[in-house]
Parts: C-alpha cells; structure tokens; sequence
C-alpha cells in the first residue's frame, strides 16, 4: 500500500511539472512574437471639379392630364443651362417627381444649344425674338449698363455670357414664352464679320458708315 501511494505521488508530481513547464513554454512564444505596428490608413481628399456648365431653374409647374382612369399629376421644369462664354440652351421636361423632371430637363437643354455671336460684353445689333403670343426686344448697351431684364429673359442672357443690354419683353408673359422668344432672338444675330463679308467690305469700314 504504501510503495502504490509514493508512486502516486511521484505521477501527480510529474504531471503537475509538465504542464508548468508547457505554460512556461506558451509564455516564452508569445513574448517572442513580433508586435504588429497599427498602420494608419491614408484618406486622399478629392475636391470635385466644378463644371463650366451652370444651371437654373426658371419655373416648376404640376400639370395634370386627363385619362381614362383620371387625372394623371405631374411636375414640368424649364431649365436654362449655359457657360457664360457664348453657349445656352433651354429645355423643357415632366415627371412624376421634381428631381426627375429638373434632371430631365437639364439633358434636354443640353441637346438644344445655341450660341450667341458676343460682342465685347453685349450683342452686336438690335434684335427682336417671338414666340406663339410673346416677343422679346433686345439691344445692345455700354459697359456698366448691367443686364436690364427680369425672369426667364434675364435668365437666358446672363447664362449666355451678356454683361450688358436692354431688354423689352411686350405680349405673353409666359416664362416659357419669354424664354423661347429670347433664345430666338439670340439665335438670329449675325456678327460684323459676317455681314462685312456679304457687303465686301471690311469690318472697320462698316462701324464707320
């Protein structure tokens, strides 16, 4: 009895020394292990490129139309878009929502440029511009004048890149009308070089008659 209980003893002994030197060996691998260094994580602002195209909105109206269920309501957006260097165009959308009908119609005006001969600041000559029961005047102003004009016509020139000129708009006070008639106008001017050409004579001849 005696010689099973020393020889118990000695086992319990044994394990207990193996598994402090297993636990001993676990310590020593972790201290050994390389420390990870906590990378910080760059972050690369973009500044977003603003555009030489600008945008604004001249009227939202909710139209409804008629159909065999109803009414059908939605929204209609005339948008002016232009880069203030000679280029504009209008355009017209519906949609269900406000957003879709600006976003539809900013494309649509895209597609509809025109471009404007400019003189100096202002427009080369006296014009007028109709549209349906509308019409627009336009003429040409000295430097300091400013755009005298209001709503959809003051809209279209300052997009197109007039600085100065004096407007009349006379009938139909129809944003879209006004707006339409003005595009017109601008459409029909012709420049000093091309008129100069049809006469056959020179540009510095023309100003002096």
């Amino acid at each position: 009895m005696e010689e099973n209980k020393e020889i118990l003893e000695q086992e319990v002994v044994e394990t207990v020394e193996t598994v402090e030197a297993a636990e001993v060996q676990e310590e020593n691998k972790e201290d050994k292990k390389p420390q990870r260094k906590a990378r910080r994580r760059k972050i690369e602002t973009v500044e977003p490129v603003e555009s030489e195209w600008k945008e604004q909105v001249v009227q939202i109206r909710r139209v409804t139309k008629v159909v065999k269920g109803g009414k059908k309501l939605s929204f209609r957006a005339i948008v002016i878009v232009g880069n203030k260097k000679g280029q504009v165009g209008m355009g017209v959308a519906k949609a269900a929502e406000v957003i879709i009908a600006i976003q539809k119609a900013v494309a649509d005006a895209r597609k509809n440029l025109v471009t404007v001969p400019l003189f100096n600041t202002t427009i080369p000559h006296m014009i007028t511009g109709r549209s349906g029961a509308g019409s627009v005047v336009l003429k040409p102003a000295s430097k300091g004048t400013g755009v005298i004009a209001g709503g959809a016509v003051r809209a279209v020139l300052e997009l197109s890149g007039v600085e100065n000129i004096l407007s009349k708009s006379l009938g139909s006070k129809s944003p879209l009308n006004a707006a339409n008639a003005t595009l017109n106008a601008l459409k029909s001017l012709r420049p000093f070089k091309e008129v100069a050409a049809v006469r056959g004579i020179s540009v510095k001849e023309m100003l002096k008659a």
